[in-house]
C-alpha cells in the first residue's frame, strides 16, 4: 500500500478522523496538500500527528494554508493569491506508506480550471471516500465513487461515518461494488478513542486493492 487519498461527499463527515485511523493502522505517514480554515484554528494536520503520535518525519505541512474555511479557488483568492497543482505537486512527500487528506469532496476548486478530482488523478493513489451514514448519503456517495473511477482511479472503500445505518452501507456496497466500512462517530476524540477506532476495523483491507 504505497499511499491513499482520502476525500469526502462533504465537509464535516470526518475525513480528518478516518485519515488518523488509517495513519494509526498502517503505520502511514500524512499530508495534507491544501489546508483552509486556519484562522479558526483549524490544523488538521497537527491534529492529526496529536491523536496518532506520529513521529516528526511522519508529518508533512501542507503545501499551502489559508485563513478563510471556504474551497482553496476563494480563500486562496481572499489572501490575494492563486494556487494551482504546480503549486502543490512538488510538495508530495517521499515517504510510504502515505495517507493524503483532500479538502473537501471531489469537485471543489482549486482555482478556476483545477479541482481537487485533478490533484487526485494527478497522484493517482486509490481512493478511500468518507460520507455522513444517514439518510441521502446513498445518493451522494454513488455520484462520488463514480467521479473518482470516470477520472480511472481505483476506489479503495467507502467509509461510513454516524450511526450504524446497515441499509445504506449494504444499498451502497452493492450498488458501485465497493467495500464498505462503517465508523461511529466518536463521543471524545483523544488519542486514546482513535487508538480503539484504529483497532476496531480491518482498515488494512482499503489498502487491498
Amino acid at each position: 500500500m504505497p499511499a491513499l487519498f482520502v476525500t469526502g461527499t462533504d465537509t464535516g463527515v470526518g475525513k480528518t478522523l478516518i485519515s488518523a485511523a488509517l495513519c494509526a493502522a498502517l503505520g502511514a505517514a500524512y499530508w495534507k496538500p491544501l489546508q483552509t480554515g486556519a484562522a479558526d484554528g483549524d490544523n488538521d494536520t497537527a491534529e492529526v500527528a496529536r491523536l496518532v503520535g506520529l513521529r516528526p518525519e511522519q508529518v508533512f505541512a501542507p503545501a499551502r494554508v489559508y485563513a478563510d474555511p471556504s474551497a482553496p479557488e476563494r480563500a486562496a483568492a481572499l489572501a490575494g493569491q492563486s494556487v494551482s497543482l504546480a503549486d502543490v505537486l512538488p510538495h508530495l512527500p517521499a515517504a510510504r506508506p502515505l495517507i493524503v487528506e483532500g479538502a473537501g469532496g471531489v469537485l471543489v476548486p482549486i482555482n478556476a480550471h483545477e479541482t481537487m478530482l485533478d490533484l487526485m488523478a494527478a497522484l493517482a493513489f486509490p481512493v478511500v471516500v468518507v460520507a455522513r451514514s444517514t439518510l441521502g448519503t446513498i445518493n451522494h456517495t454513488l455520484l462520488t465513487v463514480r467521479a473518482v473511477r470516470e477520472r480511472g482511479l481505483a476506489v479503495a472503500g467507502v467509509v461510513l461515518s454516524g450511526p450504524p445505518m446497515p441499509h445504506n452501507a449494504e444499498a451502497v456496497a452493492r450498488h458501485a461494488a465497493v467495500r464498505v466500512l462503517e465508523c461511529p462517530v466518536l463521543a471524545q476524540v483523544t488519542p486514546q478513542t482513535l487508538q480503539a477506532l484504529a483497532r476496531q476495523h480491518d482498515w488494512a483491507a482499503l489498502s487491498r486493492i
